[in-house]
């Protein structure tokens, strides 16, 4: 347990690495479990892009991803995803499936097409750049692999604030670590879940305004949002209790952004459990998860 590694990469095993194009403003951040890590995801926005989530529902036959993928440049993002596949194909890592080795590789989108250059997205070489990237060093955190084009805070009239890439983390003396990397695309406003304080989001003449209540009543701004992210544990969790842990974490995005998980947000929380501590509980994982996502919202914004 590393008491200084206050990010995701202080649970072994767990890798984060980001790819970032300044210029058009977009990128790609991949988790890597080559262990493999039980896992589940959670699809609250009504506007998602997704892979591969539904071969994480209980019941299916994998059990475990090798990596995930937050990415931004909308559905066309998603391609990123094949560079991660190739990278953990190469290095003899996947499910398997006879002579083959399949690499589980989940991903989720947002949307920054209409901030920077919509004609460039992430793709497989950017996927694959990420993974050479990777590290187990703390997570870089702002506006940096796929938070690079992320903003916060969208209403008419009003002008939002950059989003970007946080991450937290909290254990206990038990040794159980829980922690969470969040990119953070909201059309919602960041408010500190301790005094309910804008930290980020929209403006007006200069100060912050009440992006839920300019938004009752009036036309949204469509495909402009999504806060995506992982929580990992180094907790040993079934496929259905990591998945509860999922739906649990969703409480700190709530906390964190109003308003949240919207008909024009894609809001998408993964959950890993690599099962290197016993004796835990998924309650004590899934109300920890909820405290990390708040705080690495909070730390996205901050950064």
């Amino acid at each position: 347990m590393d008491l200084i590694n206050q990010t995701l990469t202080a649970i072994d095993g767990i890798k984060v690495g980001h790819a970032t194009n300044l210029t058009a403003r977009t990128g790609c951040t991949v988790i890597l479990c080559p262990a493999g890590a039980t896992a589940g995801v959670d699809v609250r926005g009504a506007a998602p892009g997704t892979r591969e989530t539904d071969a994480l529902r209980p019941g299916r036959l994998v059990q475990k991803a090798h990596a995930v993928l937050l990415t931004g440049g909308s559905a066309f993002g998603l391609d990123a995803a094949g560079g991660v596949v190739q990278y953990l194909e190469e290095q003899n890592v996947g499910f398997s499936a006879g002579s083959v080795r399949v690499p589980i590789v989940p991903a989720a989108v947002i949307f920054d097409l209409g901030v920077g250059d919509a004609k460039v997205r992430p793709d497989r070489h950017m996927g694959y750049r990420a993974c050479l990237n990777a590290t187990d060093e703390p997570v870089a955190m702002g506006a940096i692999g796929a938070g690079t084009g992320a903003t916060v805070g969208k209403a008419p009239g009003v002008t939002s604030s950059p989003g970007g890439v946080g991450s937290a983390c909290k254990y206990l003396d038990s040794g159980l670590i829980v922690a969470a990397i969040v990119v953070v695309n909201a059309l919602g406003n960041v408010v500190d879940p301790e005094t309910g304080e804008i930290v980020a989001g929209g403006k007006e003449n200069g100060s912050y305004v009440d992006i839920t209540e300019r938004l009752l009543g009036a036309n949204i701004i469509h495909g402009t949002n999504t806060t995506i992210g992982v929580v990992a544990t180094n907790a040993t969790l079934s496929v259905t209790e990591v998945n509860r842990v999922a739906e649990m974490a969703h409480d700190g995005m709530a906390r964190a952004i109003r308003p949240a998980h919207t008909m024009f947000d894609g809001d998408t929380l993964f959950s890993l459990a690599t099962g290197a501590h016993t004796g835990s509980s998924v309650n004590t994982v899934g109300i920890l998860a909820a405290e990390v996502v708040a705080a690495a919202i909070v730390n996205a914004v901050s950064a």
